[in-house]
């Protein structure tokens, strides 16, 4: 049994907890992630998306080989037991191939998934609903679980080929609106049908035995639903308990198995520990993570300029938007409406689609002279005070030296201690 099993069955058993799935693949949010769960004695648990990392590099550039050496590197380096890693992938399916018929895209799948597990990603979120060239808008749900229990067969092919045991849970099913948040502003969202999500298992289970896998239906640990809780670019809506008290009681029926909660970014400390009471166990975070990242840099920034003359200055945020202006790709059929409505979105939307730039080899030098510029000096307590006071009140209380790296790093634990608080 894995310590997530465990975790789950403990979930079942009674207990209140459950577990933080950081999405994210930038490796200040890792370090902070590690940092934090070595100093609570957490398991932790990493996920990489489909569009993140794949066979040919996703948009981070990483196969899930290069993935796992960067966190095994990263553990390493900051002495984090890498026995209380635990990766996991997410959406997992033809999604980066829609535009290919079906079976070529389900080619592409298979081998995307035997590259996760030969990674030795042990957490495989299977989502095989989005609809290929050539398929019915939307798949029905036979459909939907004939390709996701293909793809479970050849995960547990590639784990007994690579490892010598079968020991990968899964995670079924998937949200409503599309992961990374709501395209346009939200003012309600329905929560998925109890019959639903029941005929979204039975159906699985009955694929996973005509797959000849009817053994592994009790390492299925999650369904993915919709609680009621989403973000657009600019609002939030609030997990509500007693919309999705119906559904919630659906798990006691599989004893095995707890939900999972996709974007969950930007809820209230109250509405996780009412998530993980509604057997809401596994909650993934992870534009909420980089948007805290850049209020950081962007503090900085400011605190930057009041220090130093405009020629000396990093000049982070236009560097970004020159970059995101030259390099549109990421944003441009997701931030509409007026110039100055897209400037807002490509800075400050709670979607975050800022997160892909980070790598440029442009943005990583304005963020390093950003560094330098503020390791040349202490940082004033009263700008401090003024940019980042929860960061400046921990400063204060000897719990935090006021480095600039470390700030940032202090920033991106803000929202980990929101889950934390409701997953223990």
């Amino acid at each position: 049994m894995t310590e997530l099993s465990a975790l789950i069955a403990r979930h079942k058993q009674g207990e209140q907890v459950g577990i933080t799935s950081v999405c994210s693949a930038h490796p200040w949010v890792i370090e902070a992630a590690m940092q934090y769960a070595r100093q609570n004695g957490d398991m932790l648990l990493v996920e990489a998306t489909s569009n993140q990392v794949d066979q040919e590099g996703g948009y981070t550039g990483m196969t899930p080989q290069d993935f796992r050496q960067q966190l095994d590197e990263m553990a390493e380096k900051i002495a984090f037991d890498r026995t209380r890693l635990m990766l996991g992938g997410d959406h997992l399916g033809p999604n980066r191939w829609q535009h290919l018929p079906a079976e070529q895209a389900m080619e592409k799948a298979q081998v995307l998934v035997a590259h996760y597990v030969a990674a030795g990603f042990q957490k495989i979120h299977l989502d095989c609903s989005m609809s290929c060239a050539g398929d019915p808008i939307p798949l029905t749900d036979a459909i939907v679980a004939e390709r996701t229990a293909s793809l479970a067969r050849t995960c547990e092919t590639i784990s007994e080929e690579k490892w010598g045991k079968r020991e990968v849970v899964y995670v079924i099913g998937t949200e409503v609106p599309v992961p990374g948040g709501a395209h346009e502003s939200l003012d309600h969202l329905e929560v998925t049908h109890i019959d639903a999500a029941r005929q979204t298992l039975e159906t699985h289970r009955t694929a996973f035995a005509r797959e000849g896998i009817a053994d592994i239906w009790s390492r299925v640990i999650g369904l993915v639903v919709q609680p009621g809780v989403e973000f657009s670019h600019d609002s939030v809506i609030s997990f509500q308990p007693e919309k999705a008290r119906e559904l919630s009681t659906l798990v006691a029926d599989y004893p095995h198995l707890v939900f999972e909660a996709h974007s969950t970014d930007y809820q209230s400390p109250e509405a996780y520990r009412a998530l993980v009471t509604n057997h809401f166990a596994i909650l993934k975070v992870g534009p909420a993570l980089t948007f805290a990242l850049r209020e950081a840099l962007y503090a900085l920034e400011n605190i930057e300029r009041e220090l130093l003359p405009d020629d000396q200055c990093s000049n982070l945020r236009q560097c970004l938007e020159l970059v995101m202006l030259e390099k549109p790709t990421f944003w441009q059929k997701y931030y509409l409406g007026s110039p100055l409505e897209q400037h807002f979105a490509r800075h400050y939307s709670y979607s975050d689609r800022l997160r892909y730039y980070w790598p440029e080899q442009q943005v990583q030098s304005a963020v390093e002279r950003l560094l330098a510029n503020l390791a040349r000096q202490p940082v004033p307590l009263p700008l401090l005070s003024q940019y980042l006071p929860e960061q400046y009140r921990r400063v204060l209380a000897k719990q935090l030296p006021a480095d600039a790296r470390t700030l940032v790093l202090d920033r991106i634990t803000d929202v980990l201690r929101d889950y934390a608080s409701a997953c223990h």
